[in-house]
């Protein structure tokens, strides 16, 4: 497979120092490590070895890899084996992907309490407690939507990304 044009890296190298030095106060420790280890994956500072063909005598130089699990070089095989798995776990009916806006007044309060807020949102018995509530007029979400799995998104102060099953069931165009 060619190496594609670019790279989480190729990004991380150039931006990652100005970009950690501009969000100092908001990285955890983990997030810079996770951040330095994908920038020096398959480089010289992780160290390699030399390949050569025995036939021809041609050598390659090979970096070693950082094996973190958050590096999109060293973990692809990984994530796809875990995509196919969830993709099989699907069921047949349409899936939306559905983002809830926080107002701007709790932005700043949820951006730094995200567990907390995911918990909210993802919790049985607040999902059971807003399926009994009564529907809210002028939408065209079914009663029966419910978010089946959490997929937290990285700006939570700002936008709360989920993937959402919509069982089949009748559904009138909104009417203004």
């Amino acid at each position: 497979m060619p190496r594609p044009i670019l790279e989480v890296a190729d990004v991380f190298r150039r931006h990652g120092a100005g970009w950690r030095a501009a969000n100092e106060g908001h990285l955890s420790l983990a997030q810079r490590r996770v951040m330095t280890a994908i920038e020096i994956c398959r480089t010289a500072a992780l160290g390699g070895h030399v390949e050569r063909c025995e036939d021809c005598s041609h050598t390659r130089i090979a970096y070693n890899s950082c094996r973190n699990r958050h590096c999109p070089k060293c973990q692809w095989m990984a994530a796809q084996a875990w995509l196919e798995a969830r993709e099989a776990e699907l069921l047949p009916v349409p899936y939306f992907h559905v983002v809830f806006t926080l107002p701007a007044q709790i932005g700043a309060i949820a951006y730094q309490n995200k567990a907390k807020v995911y918990g909210l949102r993802c919790s049985r018995r607040r999902l059971r407690r807003s399926r009994r509530s009564p529907p809210i007029p002028s939408t065209s979400v079914p009663t029966s939507a419910s978010p089946p799995s959490c997929t937290p998104g990285d700006r939570a102060s700002i936008t709360i990304p989920t993937s959402t099953a919509l069982y089949p069931v009748e559904v009138s165009p909104l009417t203004t």
